[in-house]
């Protein structure tokens, strides 16, 4: 299930995002802010780099033995009192939560903000079961009542202005609201306040699941999650695989990076630890917890060229630096996550003709990767997703052609030259000013870019010439 947005190509909604005033502005502002405050948390963090590498090393470490770690988590969770579900697929992670619906009566949802439920389109399934999904999380409240998707993993919201959120409100809750955050968020809190009293059930995702004291944990800074893992009866989580550490020393190397990675924050303003469910004697926490731990692709990649994707801590730094992701936002990828990793991600959830137009959508500048927490290689994977497109027969003909050619150009040194020769002879008449700035077959490349011409003499041709 992807957004009916994809029925547009991706040249096209890029091309409407760069033209979208209200987008570009609100791009800019909010992308700035978050690079400048990772910056400056950063420089208070002169073991920032050794914490990286730890938590890297934690990652990979934990990937060669999954199995073990997902078992003692299981094992620790019902413990605890907790109930565990596998779910293979996206459709068996729905599947559990609208059964849970179904048997213990649910209406009504709370939900914190989760990644996970929005890769599976849960809401969706929950509104088609009768069971009405609330979204507590400010910036996917906001969404919801816009009937749009997340287009940032931690700023959801990211895309839209003051004013546009005002308009937003005025529009769907019935009354006059300035544009200022502080009243926008006074009426967010009093509209959702009653749900999370009414709601039978609430669902969340995790951040990090400690597999030594069954231990989920929750990243947030609206308190919020604590509310919803905390009145309804039923608290749901859905998780990935890939988010189980070893133990609680393991968790404080990601928290010490995450934060500052994701909003520049020390340390976000509320870590909700959750260790099943209310227990005799306790005044608050729900009746029963239910874990579900989903695997939607991510088993595969642990042999595979996407590997280090699974290392990913949702915190959306490589989105803030992006180029690419700062002109066109989050939206005009198309599918759950966006940016850099995103496109990794898209490409191990939906496979690789998904990304089919989505793996050239980075300039491989690099950026990504020096941002990246747990030193994510984006870049190198992302070449190595354009030659699976290329080996796999997916990337368009003419683009397997051209780089055949050149190929075939790059290894024989007489085939150079040759072409050297006769590229110079047929780019004569579309050479001006020193710039090709079209070129017959290559009419959507040269619409946005100038290229070099072939140079008047190779170096080889100028070395042979030099003095001995």
């Amino acid at each position: 299930m992807s957004d009916p947005i994809l029925a547009t190509p991706f040249p096209r909604r890029a091309g409407a995002a760069l033209k979208d005033d209200f987008l570009q502005e609100a791009l800019t502002i909010a992308t700035t802010k978050f690079i400048d405050l990772r910056k400056e948390a950063f420089a208070t963090l002169p073991e920032g780099d050794a914490l990286r590498d730890r938590a890297r090393a934690i990652k990979e470490a934990t990937l060669q033995r999954l199995d073990y770690y997902l078992e003692q988590l299981a094992d620790n969770v019902q413990r605890l009192g907790g109930h565990v579900h596998w779910a293979a697929t996206a459709q068996e992670a729905r599947e559990i939560v609208l059964r849970l619906c179904r048997e213990r009566g649910v209406k009504m949802a709370v939900k914190s903000k989760s990644m996970a439920t929005e890769e599976i389109h849960l809401n969706e399934a929950l509104e088609h079961a009768g069971v009405t999904p609330i979204e507590t999380d400010l910036g996917e409240y906001i969404i919801q009542l816009a009937h749009e998707r997340p287009s940032h993993i931690i700023a959801p919201a990211i895309h839209k202005t003051k004013g546009q959120v005002a308009e937003l409100f005025s529009r769907e809750l019935k009354g006059q609201f300035a544009a200022d955050p502080e009243v926008l968020t006074a009426v967010a809190r009093r509209e959702l306040r009653q749900k999370f009293l009414q709601a039978d059930m609430g669902i969340t995702g995790a951040n990090f699941a400690v597999a030594d004291t069954g231990t989920l944990v929750l990243v947030t800074n609206e308190g919020n999650g604590r509310m919803v893992t905390s009145l309804p009866r039923i608290h749901v989580a859905v998780m990935g695989m890939e988010k189980v550490i070893p133990s609680m020393t393991d968790l404080m190397v990601f928290l010490a990076i995450l934060a500052r990675s994701a909003t520049g924050q020390k340390l976000s303003s509320y870590t909700t630890l959750v260790r099943g469910p209310r227990r005799p004697g306790e005044l608050e926490g729900p009746e029963e917890l239910h874990l579900i731990l989903m695997d939607n692709g991510r088993v595969r990649q642990i042999a595979g060229t996407l590997r280090e994707a699974l290392y990913c801590l949702r915190c959306g730094a490589c989105l803030n630096v992006c180029p690419v992701y700062r002109q066109i936002g989050g939206h005009a990828y198309g599918y759950t996550y966006p940016g850099p990793i995103g496109i990794l991600l898209t490409a191990m959830l939906e496979g690789d003709r998904s990304v089919k137009d989505l793996a050239h959508a980075s300039s491989l500048c690099g950026a990504c990767k020096d941002v990246c927490p747990v030193r994510i290689d984006i870049p190198r994977m992302l070449i190595e997703l354009r030659e699976h497109l290329d080996r796999g027969r997916i990337a368009p003909w003419h683009e397997r052609a051209l780089f055949g050619i050149a190929r075939r150009l790059m290894e024989s040194p007489a085939l150079f030259h040759t072409g050297a020769r006769v590229g110079r002879w047929l780019q004569r008449p579309f050479v001006s000013d020193g710039r090709v700035r079209r070129l017959p077959g290559f009419r959507r490349w040269t619409a946005t870019r100038d290229l070099p011409p072939v140079a008047p003499r190779t170096f080889t041709e100028r070395w042979k010439d030099l003095p001995r």
